[in-house]
């Protein structure tokens, strides 16, 4: 009676080990590319009024100030260009166009571990913003947001599970000089993570300078052409449908040196206005198909996404899937 049976060895340390360990990448509940769900707040019949009214848009009104590149690649494709200088796009191009899109893109890390298969209804989560003040939380006060900040936000970023990319989250206001801040945008970004960045440039002759410190980190300019783990954000367009005619001109350098292009279009609100109401919800896909057809015809099988401005969906977390081209945007 007196006799006990032998302790279990490993029982209640070996469930206190198993809990203290990280889980494999497919056994976790919540992981990068999990697909989501849609929000459908429009019956058919009205996602294709919206649709039918970006149609109208684009082959009637048109849009001006595309840069002279521009209007040989767009009049290449099929587009119009009027005695009044705006370009016109024909519906069936439109169509055609966008039949002609990539379902699938793939926006590599430096570290293949956090490539990103953007494609069906899969969702990531990443940062934007390109905010210019900090909140001093030892101050509770603002401050301008510093070189020092962006690189503190990318580092962070790269040890959070859940956030999968860096889109620059602020601007280095400390920096005056245009050149010297987008070059260290890269740089700051780049030493502070190895999930995909994206960024900006404010004039088209900074592109180059800052393709040769890619090639560098990425071990040669092949290396980074078959891998580009950096894309171009770029809002080609500005209300009331008009090209950026420098910010064209950006994207154009960015896509010969193989560099990704994330197009983005802002409302007329602005990029970060509160909801809109169903009224101006042609206006994001109206300006989003230019530049499609611009990227498109500049260099066919270039990687693109597209992510409209309104409501603010480039301000906050983002679910950045592949591009659709279908009607239920």
């Amino acid at each position: 009676m007196n006799d006990q049976s032998p302790a279990r060895s490993g029982g209640r340390a070996a469930r206190r080990a198993a809990r203290n360990t990280a889980l494999p990448d497919h056994l976790r509940a919540i992981r990068p590319g999990l697909s989501g769900g849609q929000y459908n707040p429009l019956s058919e019949a009205e996602v294709l009024r919206i649709h039918s009214a970006a149609l109208d848009a684009l082959e009637q009104i048109g849009l001006a100030d595309a840069p002279e590149s521009g209007v040989a690649y767009l009049t290449g494709a099929g587009a119009i260009l009027g005695d009044d200088g705006r370009i016109r796009f024909p519906r069936a191009l439109v169509e055609d166009t966008l039949a002609k899109a990539n379902r699938s893109v793939t926006y590599f890390g430096r570290d293949p571990k956090y490539d990103m298969e953007l494609s069906g209804s899969r969702v990531h989560y990443g940062t934007a913003g390109a905010a210019v003040h900090m909140v001093d939380v030892m101050g509770n006060d603002y401050r301008e947001s510093t070189l020092q900040d962006l690189h503190d936000a990318a580092r962070i970023t790269d040890v959070l599970d859940n956030i999968h990319f860096l889109q620059r989250p602020m601007v280095a206001r400390d920096i005056t000089d245009n050149l010297e801040m987008d070059l260290n945008t890269v740089y700051a970004c780049c030493s502070g993570t190895f999930k995909h960045i994206g960024t900006s440039f404010t004039d088209p002759s900074y592109v180059a300078p800052a393709l040769e410190m890619l090639h560098m980190i990425a071990g040669g300019e092949e290396a980074w052409r078959a891998r580009p783990f950096m894309s171009n954000s770029n809002c080609f367009v500005v209300p009331p449908m008009k090209f950026a005619t420098e910010s064209c001109e950006v994207m154009e350098e960015c896509i010969k040196g193989g560099m990704p292009v994330l197009l983005l279009s802002a409302g007329m609100p602005g990029p970060r206005p509160p909801p809109p109401s169903r009224a101006p919800s042609c206006k994001p896909w109206r300006s989003a198909w230019p530049g499609w057809s611009m990227s498109m015809r500049s260099r066919p099988g270039i990687q693109r996404c597209s992510a409209p401005g309104h409501s603010g969906l480039i301000c906050g977390l983002v679910r950045c899937q592949s591009a659709r081209a279908n009607r239920r945007f």
